[in-house]
């Protein structure tokens, strides 16, 4: 049990200095990118549930998340105008776990893919959370308090939905 907490000390401690690197702009980007993410993701798994009430949630986080890559998306525009990156695989796991891509194979599919939104849902609420306490832009502060909140509670519904999680 102390070398799990070591190890999640460790973890958050690198998370937070990959942060603390990135630029004001690169920082949105990585976030618009993770917001994109799920999504697809959400989506993705929306169209392959049979459950009309689990498509329905699905289909509604799917929407909130493009709601929120299109603030991000603006506020880059407004405060970074004609930024553009080429993120590596290393800043995509800043706010995602995993592939973009779920895989669709095998039995427990569903069970792992939503294992894997879930641990996304509280890397990205964690990235937004350390950005509300050094925004990127300080106007920003409570959007990124807000999108941390959001994030969390994407990943607590998640954790209460019937045999999501593995």
């Amino acid at each position: 049990m102390f070398g799990d907490l070591v190890h999640w000390f460790c973890v958050m401690k690198d998370l937070e200095a990959k942060v603390r690197s990135l630029s004001p702009a690169k920082a949105l980007a990585i976030l618009s990118y993770g917001e994109s993410v799920a999504s697809y993701r959400y989506r993705t798994l929306a169209e392959r549930t049979n459950d009309a009430s689990l498509r329905h949630t699905l289909q509604t986080m799917a929407d909130e998340e493009q709601g929120h890559n299109e603030i991000i998306q603006a506020q880059l525009q407004k405060h970074f105008p004609g930024s553009d990156f080429v993120l590596s695989s290393e800043d995509k796991e800043l706010a995602s776990v995993g592939t973009r891509l779920l895989d669709l194979t095998g039995p427990d599919y569903f069970a792992k893919a939503m294992t894997l939104m879930y641990e996304s849902e509280l890397r990205t609420g964690r990235v937004y959370a350390l950005l509300h306490e050094q925004p990127p832009v300080p106007s920003l502060a409570p959007l990124m308090k807000e999108m941390a909140d959001e994030c969390f509670e994407h990943a607590k519904q998640l954790s209460e939905l019937p045999g999501a999680t593995a």
